[in-house]
C-alpha cells in the first residue's frame, strides 16, 4: 500500500507542478542533478517506454489495462495459495503487485500513466522516463531473482 501511496502522490505533485510534454510542446525538465537526473511530465498511453502506444483504443485496453488486472490477479492467488514463500519473494511480489496496481489505476482514470523521472549519467548510461510504480516493479523483479538465487544455493548446499 505504501509504494501505491507514494506513487499516486508523486504523480499528482508532477501533474500540479510541470508543464506535460506534448506532441506539439517539448514541456518542462527540472534537472536537479545537473543532465544526470532530470524530472519531466510525460503522459505515456503505452507500456514500458511507451511501447504499444500506437495500438488501437481496444488492442491498447486488452495488452494494457485487462492483461496486467488478470496478471495482478493470479499473481495475488499465487501469494495466498503459497504458504512457503520467503520473506524475500513475498516482499518481491508485493512491490511488483503494488507498482502494476498504481499503474492500472493510472490508466483507469486518466487513461495513461504519468512518467516523470530519467536519468542520463552520459556514456550510453541512460533511462527511459518512468515512475515509482516502475521503480516498484523493477525493484519487486530484482528481489524474485536474488530469492531465487538464494534459494537454489540452498538446494545444492543441501
Amino acid at each position: 500500500m505504501a509504494n501505491i501511496a507514494i506513487d499516486q502522490v508523486s504523480k499528482i505533485v508532477v501533474r500540479a507542478n510541470i508543464e506535460p510534454r506534448t506532441e506539439t510542446s517539448y514541456g518542462e525538465d527540472i534537472n536537479v542533478i545537473g543532465d544526470a537526473f532530470i524530472l519531466t511530465n510525460v503522459e505515456n498511453k503505452g507500456a514500458f517506454l511507451g511501447m504499444g502506444s500506437d495500438l488501437n483504443d481496444t488492442l491498447r485496453v486488452l495488452l494494457l489495462l485487462i492483461l496486467p488486472v488478470v496478471v495482478l490477479g493470479f499473481v495475488l492467488y499465487y501469494i495466498f495459495k503459497n504458504k512457503s514463500l520467503d520473506r524475500l519473494s513475498l516482499i518481491g511480489f508485493c512491490f511488483i503487485i503494488g507498482g502494476g496496481i498504481a499503474n492500472v489505476f493510472d490508466r483507469i482514470v486518466y487513461g495513461s500513466v504519468t512518467d516523470f523521472f530519467h536519468i542520463d549519467l552520459g556514456g550510453g548510461i541512460r533511462t527511459g522516463i518512468f515512475n515509482v510504480a516502475d521503480m516498484s516493479v523493477t525493484s519487486g523483479m530484482i528481489m524474485l531473482v536474488i530469492a531465487s538465487f538464494i534459494h537454489r544455493k540452498k538446494e545444492t548446499n543441501s
